[in-house]
């Protein structure tokens, strides 16, 4: 017999007919990291509690396609770790998206888990993902949870920039409020980062993994509310400086300089919220450090709420509108379109008439008047037929001019076409190269092949590391150049790309002694670099100089990097 929980099983559903499997993308699963390599780092980086040691138990085997109790189809796997796996999955029965937790029944943590998703489910709190089901069938353990897919990460939010300090007054309020009312129903998180945190597209802030992913992994801690309350006061500490305060990096973050200790918020970066950059200290310390004012630390999630509730509310910023044009009267509006509206209770002028002119004097400036428009007329004819007949001799006696379809204009007016490019080599002005055998794909036509740097702690200047990084084009013969399109992977500030006219694929003198085409930053991920004169060159070198801060792929950990994805020139 299966045996199933009775909360949260039933649950209307709130979403539409739309593909499922399209909505599931946009997001990601209840407190997993997508690989593994980022997963078991974090453990060590946010210093949690312990983890045990899982006994051998083989991960079931389970495919895409497969169905649990005749009811959700898993559609893929987002992590495979420590004998459990973690699913995006479609429930059949309510049509729509949810995850899903699986692990053997008789793995050393399936009890725990089934136990850990009871206790969240009955919480029912609104502010914490919900579990939707916890059942042990077929040998199985898994738990149903929802899927949010109009929610993003805390991570990718802090990839590209730090919180505002309204966004960031909202995060640690909304999050602090709700692990309060989790620890009052005995329930802890103990993973709580930035991989665990959701912001909606409403602007509400969302908790996921509450007890279960702690129980997915072992962890324990002897003080939970501590141990959540210095997760609180890491996330506040990321928002405020884009840091992780440990020394290890995490979730995409720089760490603290090492042998420095743990320094406040307004000391790492310019123009933090003093009041937040105090409270996440008073959060995070630890070992004797607090805040720069001896104020007592905040050892639990609750005292949190109550030093929250003693700051001054931080408001939004006022929103920025643009005036519109100050309207223009003019002197044809006689009515009462576009005047101002009368006040209530005020008598609204009523313009006087100009007097008619029917006065002798006004009689005679009237005949005067049109007897010269008359005149006016009569003169303007003559000299306008004049000129026509003088323009027929003309014609009559000069030769016939054609247009020469290769003048001036015509050049200036010509498309441009674009420029096949022959072939590529990376260029290495110091130390190795980036990803040599990656090149070809850059002009290969397909956006989802790319040539990428290597990652950098530092930036977005690429120096002192490198002077620069980047790629010879073969254009196949001298060619002008008057444009170049180029696709980029990574988003964020800053990329910055310079184009140089050189000599072969092999450039013999340095780049600085080149003859510079064009250069452009942007922030997305696209660039068009247009010449700043006209330059005929074979060969084109495409120089990178500065990169963002990219989170962590396939090919990397998270640090300053970028990746070439297409590159098309035009003449």
């Amino acid at each position: 017999m299966a045996e199933r929980s009775t909360a949260a099983v039933d649950v209307a559903d709130n979403s539409d007919d739309k593909s499922l499997t399209a909505q599931a993308d946009q997001s990601t699963a209840d407190g997993v990291a997508k690989n593994r390599e980022q997963d078991t780092d974090n453990d060590e980086a946010q210093g949690s509690g312990g983890t045990e040691r899982p006994e051998k138990a083989s991960p079931p085997e389970l495919h895409s396609g497969h169905k649990l109790a005749r009811r959700y189809r898993l559609e893929e796997c987002v992590t495979r770790l420590d004998g459990f796996s973690s699913w995006r999955a479609v429930d059949e029965k309510l049509r729509r998206a949810v995850g899903v937790h699986v692990l053997p029944a008789d793995h050393a943590r399936a009890r725990s888990v089934l136990a850990a998703a009871r206790s969240s489910a009955l919480l029912g709190d609104p502010r914490f993902v919900q579990v939707l089901d916890a059942v042990e069938e077929n040998d199985l353990v898994y738990v149903v949870h929802e899927w949010l897919p109009d929610a993003t990460e805390m991570t990718a939010l802090l990839a590209a920039a730090p919180l505002e300090p309204h966004d960031a007054y909202q995060m640690v309020s909304q999050i602090s409020a709700a692990m309060a009312a989790a620890h009052r129903e005995g329930l802890a998180h103990l993973r709580l980062n930035p991989n665990a945190v959701l912001r909606t597209s409403t602007g509400q802030w969302r908790i996921r993994g509450l007890a279960v992913n702690a129980a997915l992994r072992g962890i324990s801690s002897d003080s939970p509310q501590r141990t959540d309350t210095e997760a609180i006061g890491a996330l506040l500490y990321a928002a405020l400086t884009q840091r992780w305060p440990y020394e290890n990096d995490a979730y995409g973050l720089s760490g603290l300089p090492k042998d420095i200790g743990l320094i406040a918020p307004d000391q790492v970066r310019a123009g933090v919220h003093r009041g937040l950059s105090e409270l996440a200290m008073r959060a995070l310390a630890n070992d004797g450090a607090t805040a720069s004012r001896a104020e007592a630390p905040c050892t639990t999630p609750e005292d949190l709420v109550k030093a929250i509730g003693e700051m001054p509310r931080i408001r939004p910023p006022e929103p920025a509108f643009t005036a519109p044009p100050e309207y223009q009267r003019t002197t044809y509006q006689q009515g009462t379109y576009g005047r101002p509206a009368p006040h209530p209770g005020t008598t609204q002028p009523v313009p006087t008439p100009l007097p008619p002119l029917q006065t002798r004097t006004g009689k005679a400036l009237k005949w005067a008047v049109s007897a010269l428009l008359i005149a006016a007329l009569g003169l303007g004819s003559w000299q306008l037929a004049d000129a026509l007949m003088d323009r027929g001799k003309s014609d009559d006696t000069q030769p016939t001019q054609t247009t020469n379809g290769n003048d001036d204009n015509g050049d200036k007016n010509k498309p441009a076409k674009p420029i096949t490019v022959q072939g590529a080599q990376e260029y290495v002005a110091e130390g190795s190269p980036q990803a040599a055998g990656d090149v070809p794909k850059t002009y290969d036509g397909d956006n989802s092949t790319f040539w990428r740097t290597k990652r950098y702690n530092e930036g977005p200047k690429l120096a002192p590391y490198k002077p620069g990084v980047g790629i010879v084009y073969d254009l196949g013969s001298p060619q002008e150049i008057s444009a170049a399109s180029i696709g980029l992977r990574y988003p964020g500030d800053h990329t910055t790309v310079h184009l140089y006219a050189t000599d072969s694929l092999s450039p013999s003198a340095p780049v600085n002694a080149a003859q510079q085409i064009g250069t452009a930053t942007t922030s997305g991920t696209s660039l068009t670099v247009k010449a700043s004169k006209t330059i005929k060159t074979q060969y084109v070198l495409l120089w990178v100089t500065d990169v963002p801060m990219a989170p962590q792929d396939d090919f990397s950990s998270a640090g300053y990097k970028q990746a070439i994805t297409d590159v098309t020139f035009t003449g």
